[in-house]
Formats: C-alpha cells, sequence, structure tokens
C-alpha cells in the first residue's frame, strides 16, 4: 500500500474515531487494530484497541506500515457501547521527531517498550525502561531484563534501529510496579 494511502487511512480514523487495522512490515501476517490518534508524514500515534479495551499507545514510523484499513464493523459498534471510544484521549506527545516523541514521554514520566533492528542477529530486539538522556540521533535507555533485574549501564539505540515505541500498556505498566525503583 502506498504511503499516500497509509497517511489517508489512518488521518480518515482520527475524527470521529474509528479502528483501523494495520498490518507493519515487521510481521505482515499480523494486524493489530488502533485507534489512531495523531498523524504526520513520519509517524503515526495509536491507541492499541485489544479484546474490547485500549491497551497503551504505539507510535510507529508510517513507512513500517505496510498496509492500514478502516474498520467500521460490529467491533466498532462493541467499543462504542462498552465506552472504550469515550474514554479515548490522546497524550501530550509531539510526534515531528524520534527526539521530540522521546523528549515528551521523558516528559511524561513513562517507560516504554522499544522494539529495535538488531544488525548483530538478523532479528528485533525489545527493551522495557526508562528513558536516561536524548541525544542527537539515539538515546540511552535504563532497561530491565525478562526477570525485573536493571542492567548496570543504560543501551544506546539509535533512531534510525527504531521499529516502534509503545508506553502505557498494561505489560508494561503492570511489570514495572513489580520491579525496584531506579
Amino acid at each position: 500500500m502506498k504511503k499516500s494511502k497509509v497517511i489517508r487511512h489512518l488521518t480518515d480514523c482520527m475524527v470521529p474515531h474509528r479502528m483501523c487495522r494495520v498490518v507493519t512490515k515487521d510481521d505482515s501476517n499480523y494486524y493489530v487494530n488502533y485507534f489512531p490518534l495523531k498523524v504526520n508524514e513520519e509517524f503515526f500515534l495509536g491507541a492499541k484497541e485489544d479484546d474490547f479495551q485500549l491497551n497503551g499507545f504505539k507510535i510507529c514510523p508510517v513507512e513500517r506500515v505496510k498496509k492500514a484499513d478502516v474498520r467500521d464493523d460490529k467491533c466498532l459498534d462493541i467499543n462504542i457501547c462498552e465506552g472504550v471510544v469515550d474514554a479515548l484521549h490522546v497524550p501530550k506527545v509531539n510526534i515531528s521527531g524520534w527526539k521530540q516523541i522521546f523528549r515528551s514521554i521523558k516528559d511524561m514520566n513513562k517507560y516504554v517498550m522499544i522494539i529495535v533492528d538488531d544488525e548483530k542477529c538478523y532479528a528485533e530486539r525489545l527493551y522495557i525502561g526508562s528513558i536516561v538522556r536524548i541525544k542527537k540521533h539515539s538515546i540511552l535507555l535504563r532497561h530491565f531484563d525478562a526477570d525485573g533485574i536493571w542492567q548496570d549501564e543504560p543501551v544506546k539505540i539509535r533512531f534510525k534501529d527504531i521499529q516502534s515505541v509503545e508506553f502505557g500498556s498494561r505489560y508494561v505498566d503492570v511489570f514495572s510496579k513489580y520491579i525496584p525503583k531506579l
């Protein structure tokens, strides 16, 4: 799907709030439902819909979106009846560039989940943690492992390697309650 069509579909779902089925280049056999909240030529910010509940926010480069389809069906009706659509809010995140995105999230004092391309193993890596520092082309992230143990040194993540950033999800928010504070 052309970038212009992806942007149009995402934008069409913003007002009034409608769901959009999004397929990314990372996994073309899997789609996720989002309520798009902000869209520009480079990024989209969406509220993730998961079984008639909101499950955090995702920011993804538009170029990583393979397909975006407006979803006007019974699921939207159920989300309206369940109050999901009324519960939507647009977080104060500037999506004009990675630096602005991370500065906005850091200002909200949120933990993030970042998925990156890992050139060393030709796969993706997932990091969950707290933004330490924002540089010109990267960030330093203090992250914890699958056992909830904070790593001694922050990891440097280059903006060009980032596939997506999530915050406010049940997984990240609940897991982070049960780890020691930094």
